[in-house]
């Protein structure tokens, strides 16, 4: 019914910049957060950064000042601009969606396949 794609991520050098999008499809009525997690090898998945239908968005304190996450709500697309990369910050982003479907009650939640992000030293 509903469907996270992922693309950009890569391989950088570190002090390097890179960009994610995740655009969400199928028969979704509103989206009321979108955000970005990650997952490096042999850790749990972490919040990066997410962002509300209203714009107001939450970091977490790793990449505060470095990340910038937005937003295009008629397109149901997130974006993560991440610059002054570490290599700490390798590993596998996840895009998520806190949404309504047509036709049904409550919310769900969504989760993208994930995009490797690898920070080289």
């Amino acid at each position: 019914q509903v469907q996270l794609v992922e693309s950009g991520g890569g391989l950088v050098e570190a002090g390097g910049s890179l960009g994610l999008s995740c655009a969400a499809s199928g028969r979704i009525r509103s989206i009321n957060v979108m955000g970005w997690y990650r997952q490096a090898p042999g850790q749990q998945r972490e919040l990066v950064a997410v962002i509300t239908s209203g714009g107001t968005t939450n970091y977490a304190s790793s990449v505060k000042g470095r990340f910038t996450i937005s937003s295009d709500n008629a397109k149901k697309t997130v974006y993560l601009q991440m610059n002054s990369l570490k290599p700490e910050d390798t590993a596998v982003y996840y895009c998520n969606a806190d949404l309504t479907i047509q036709g049904t009650l409550g919310t769900y939640r969504y989760w993208g396949q994930g995009t490797q992000v690898t920070v080289s030293s």
